[in-house]
């Protein structure tokens, strides 16, 4: 079966979606309702609209299908439409979809997850990431009495509230006080997180980190967290937004061996619809709950946190991850992608400019200028020409409904972009291929 039916190969024509993202920015602030979505992150007049997706593929309102990497924002690991996880979704909508009291699905749900996940005791759903970390920052510091968090300096994003949006360049509207009860410590050097930890004696109430991201944590690296953790009497969350499933169905902590007191997990989860969780020791949980004498901790009260339709397609993602191997699959479809796109880049002869980087199920890809740089005139012009030649991919993070056609065909098209990307580190500027303004970062200052 053909991959692609985009309209040329030289050259993308989005007249639809133009429209349709002048019509976005006239009635939303940034023209999407995330911003690492927005059309500043994509090449000038280059931002396709979607009309719908299936499996690995998604089409734009212009009638160009493309391969699509880093679904959701890493959320549809299993592909879009997926028939198991759609049934359970419909299969409630019919029944109701939230009541005045808990429902069975509720329970049920909370019994799969933790079957998955048995390093954590309890678990409470919620519909976003942010709501989850910053429960777990709100329950840290009610536990421990203590006003600040430490987060991990080099993980790019924890939650859209004040505690951490305030340490961005995207401050504005943060009151200086917020910031200031947030510090920072560095991934993989334990010896800056316990100076850290000994200059704020007694006052942190947590650490925060992905327990792993585009690299793998040194050896010991987690359990001395662990072990600094317990010695200065705070929390330890793990991050497994992108982690949970991804590295394996227990998450990174599941793969690792280290058991955190808290942590968070969603995109994964639903494979689409929307749900989170804060999951973790019971003890620390428990203070959320009735059963305790102490201070009550307004943990998570969502109106809709318990829509039977997204528990439903939780666990039914579950589910298939476990009985089909998911974990597995992502690994080796991302191996797959990684050797032939680096075996491209080398023979293109920018090997050293076009970079892979990430575990296998969560690849990310780094666009480097003359110097070695990084650079954003570059990453323009590389996904100018992968969306010319129907691949859209603002990362390589793989689904599972990807085949081997797919990625043998998202290689062909990587080999012609690094064809253009040498002639322009040959003459030093990639202004010509660029076509419009370079792609910008999320966290700015100005628009």
């Amino acid at each position: 079966m053909d991959t692609v039916d985009t309209a040329a190969t030289a050259e993308l024509l989005l007249p639809r979606s133009r429209m349709a993202n002048e019509r976005l920015h006239a009635l939303i602030p940034g023209g999407a309702h995330t911003y690492a979505k927005g059309d500043d992150q994509y090449p000038e007049n280059l931002a396709p609209v979607i009309s719908h997706g299936r499996g690995a593929h998604v089409w734009d309102i212009d009638g160009n299908r493309y391969v699509e990497y880093g679904s959701g924002l890493r959320s549809v690991s299993l592909g879009h439409a997926h028939p198991r996880v759609t049934e359970a979704a419909r299969r409630e909508l019919d029944r109701g979809s939230n009541f005045v009291r808990p429902s069975i699905v509720e329970v049920e749900a909370a019994e799969r997850f933790l079957a998955t996940v048995p390093t954590a005791e309890m678990v409470k759903f919620a519909k976003n990431g942010s709501d989850a970390t910053t429960a777990a920052v709100r329950l840290a510091r009610a536990a421990t009495g203590r006003p600040r968090v430490a987060i991990c300096a080099d993980h790019p994003f924890f939650s859209v509230d004040d505690w951490f949006i305030g340490t961005t360049p995207m401050s504005a509207g943060i009151p200086a006080a917020a910031n200031e009860l947030t510090v920072a410590f560095p991934y993989g050097d334990l010896a800056a997180t316990e100076e850290l930890l000994t200059r704020y004696q007694d006052e942190v109430a947590c650490l925060i980190l992905e327990p792993a991201t585009h690299t793998e944590p040194p050896p010991g690296y987690l359990e001395g967290l662990r072990e600094l953790a317990d010695r200065h009497g705070c929390v330890l969350v793990f991050d497994e937004m992108i982690t949970g499933f991804r590295w394996s169905e227990a998450g990174a902590q599941g793969l690792y061996g280290v058991v955190p007191d808290l942590s968070t997990f969603g995109k994964a989860l639903g494979n689409g619809f929307a749900v989170a969780a804060l999951a973790g020791r019971r003890e620390l949980m428990e203070l959320g709950g009735l059963r305790h004498s102490g201070d009550r901790v307004f943990l998570l009260s969502t109106t809709h946190g318990a829509e039977t339709h997204s528990l439903a397609a939780a666990m039914a993602v579950l589910t298939t991850y476990v009985e089909e191997g998911v974990t597995a699959r992502l690994h080796a479809l991302g191996e797959r992608l990684a050797a032939g796109v680096r075996d491209a880049a080398a023979h293109m002869g920018v090997g050293d400019h076009v970079l892979i980087r990430g575990r296998a199920s969560n690849l990310v890809f780094a666009t480097l200028d003359e110097n070695r740089q990084p650079s954003q005139p570059y990453r323009t012009l590389f996904l100018r020409r992968l969306l010319a030649g129907g691949v859209l991919a603002p990362s390589f993070v793989v689904s599972s409904a990807l085949d081997d056609a797919d990625i043998d065909h998202t290689v062909e098209v990587v080999a012609q972009a690094c064809a253009v990307y040498r002639k322009a580190l040959e003459s030093g500027d990639p202004t010509p291929w660029m076509a419009g303004r370079p792609v910008k970062p999320v966290f700015r200052r100005l628009a």
